[in-house]
């Protein structure tokens, strides 16, 4: 399934979130969740904002007079 630049960056912007409220890693059931590290989340978000940015950039917009 294919996803907007706006949702990865929402889902990235979650697990950063996620990690830095103390959820870098949960159990249950005896079966253990970890997340990426925030380096590479955060390398990821950059890349992501990069992208958007560019795409808002390529938009024209004319103001008539």
């Amino acid at each position: 399934m294919a996803t907007t630049l706006a949702e990865q960056l929402a889902s990235v912007q979650a697990a950063i979130a996620a990690i830095e409220s103390g959820a870098q890693s949960t159990t249950n059931d005896g079966r253990t969740l970890t997340r990426a590290d925030l380096r590479t989340l955060y390398n990821r978000e950059k890349e992501l904002l990069n992208k958007v940015d560019r795409a808002d950039r390529g938009r024209t917009t004319v103001a008539e007079f």
